[in-house]
């Protein structure tokens, strides 16, 4: 497989947009990924594509115009993973409002898959639904929307149009929904809890129920995660859905 001399911009431009889909995507960003691997895939998976993807002919204006049309790819991947990877931010938010009810909210960890701090409920969630991708191929789809996107959105024919600040905030009512129907099941429990306790503390006022509550409410959550645990599939499949919906929106907002 040898690239051409007309075609090395060409070549350019589609490893620019790769390299930066892949720093930004889910599951080919885990920072324990070594940058020498990501960096060899990048350009492997550009040479794979240099044969498949349509070479329109490109027009700029000396180094200049090139910086610009490199510019441009760059941010083409970093729009479609970014929305692609900010799906899983869903699952942090999730797993935060579920330690605040049980009473975790103080536990605070690195998540490599979201690269925030986040709860032992979130790195929970984060984990096993990244290991859903994995073992469904999630990340094989993935590649594979990433390349028929050339076909959408050519070289250096992006366009930025605001579409993109609509679909954020699309994106943000789909956030609360997703992230409250995950959580439901605790919340639920926790607030027939309180009300529990909150009839005890007026039968039997001499008991501390601040002390019991904080308990209980560990052990309800507990218990309540363990029960649910079966649904983690379809909390993946909301995640996984909305990571497709996010990503085939970002490459209509980019046509």
């Amino acid at each position: 497989m040898t690239v051409q001399v007309d075609h090395l911009e060409a070549f350019l431009l589609i490893l620019v947009r790769i390299t930066a889909f892949i720093y930004v995507a889910p599951f080919f960003n885990l920072k324990n990924v070594p940058r020498k691997v990501k960096a060899g895939f990048s350009f492997f998976f550009a040479l794979v594509l240099y044969e498949v993807v349509p070479m329109p002919e490109l027009v700029y204006q000396g180094v200049i115009g090139f910086a610009g049309l490199l510019i441009s790819e760059a941010l083409v991947g970093i729009i479609l993973g970014f929305f692609t990877n900010i799906c899983y931010y869903i699952l942090a938010f999730a797993g935060q409002m579920m330690d605040m009810e049980i009473g975790f909210a103080m536990v605070n960890e690195f998540d490599p898959v979201s690269n925030i701090q986040t709860t032992i409920t979130s790195n929970y969630y984060s984990y096993i639904v990244m290991l859903i991708m994995m073992v469904t191929n999630l990340h094989h789809y993935l590649i594979i929307a990433f390349a028929d996107a050339f076909k959408i959105i050519p070289l250096g024919g992006a366009k930025f149009s605001p579409s993109l600040y609509l679909l954020m905030i699309e994106f943000i009512k789909e956030y609360f929904i997703i992230g409250f129907r995950i959580i439901l099941p605790v919340f639920a429990a926790t607030l027939i809890l309180n009300v529990i306790l909150a009839i005890l503390a007026k039968v039997a006022p001499q008991m501390n129920m601040f002390v019991i509550g904080i308990q209980l409410k560990i052990f309800v959550g507990l218990a309540v995660l363990f029960l649910v645990v079966g649904l983690t599939p379809r909390v993946a499949e909301f995640i996984f859905d909305e990571m497709i919906y996010m990503m085939r929106s970002a490459i209509d907002g980019l046509r």
